[in-house]
């Protein structure tokens, strides 16, 4: 992909590299959620590495799931942001949904097993894979969010260094135990969310 000579991308560009449409981002244009940095003569919007990381910046928030009126109080209120702080609490909100989706995944593990025996399965099997389904699926709240990140930060105060490695390779069978379309799915997603400026 080759851009401006300055490094900025023009809409389509941005587009594209982050998987969201030109009308999103004319969208929160409108909002004054992201101002292109810069124009073509033509009139194009051109965004630099801070509008990529404004965007970041965006995107990370509605996934905690707040509002775009409420993400711009907060890009207002804060603009000198720590990134560190926000790529912390984004990993708190992925490491959950990799629990939620393992869960989800050994729930439909077992209807399948049941499904396969012949045995049939139950009203009540259908009503847990479709409660773990709805918790994927569903955003997580600001306070969740808080209480995901405080919790984390509890529980690595208690760790020691040998726990620690050992809470790192349960992370890593976690994501070996996700199927290689859902290891594919989830790092598009963390390249979509981590754009490289």
């Amino acid at each position: 992909m080759t851009h401006a000579n300055d490094g900025t991308r023009r809409i389509g560009e941005l587009a594209r590299e982050t998987g969201l449409s030109i009308r999103a981002l004319r969208y929160y244009d409108r909002l004054g959620l992201l101002t292109p940095s810069a124009r073509t003569g033509g009139g194009h919007r051109c965004y630099d590495a801070a509008d990529v990381r404004r965007l970041h910046r965006i995107l990370a928030l509605r996934s905690f799931g707040l509002p775009l009126t409420q993400i711009r109080a907060v890009l207002d209120a804060e603009p000198d942001h720590d990134p560190a702080r926000l790529i912390r609490r984004q990993l708190d909100v992925v490491e959950e949904r990799l629990r939620q989706t393992a869960q989800l995944r050994l729930r439909l593990l077992g209807v399948l097993d049941a499904l396969d025996a012949s045995a049939g399965t139950t009203t009540e099997a259908y009503l847990e894979v479709i409660e773990e389904m709805t918790a994927v699926e569903r955003p997580l709240t600001p306070e969740e969010v808080a209480r995901l990140s405080e919790a984390r930060r509890r529980y690595a105060e208690t760790l020691t260094d040998e726990e620690r490695r050992a809470l790192h390779r349960r992370r890593a069978e976690t994501f070996a135990a996700l199927s290689e379309d859902d290891r594919r799915r989830l790092t598009e997603r963390r390249r979509q969310l981590f754009p490289q400026p």
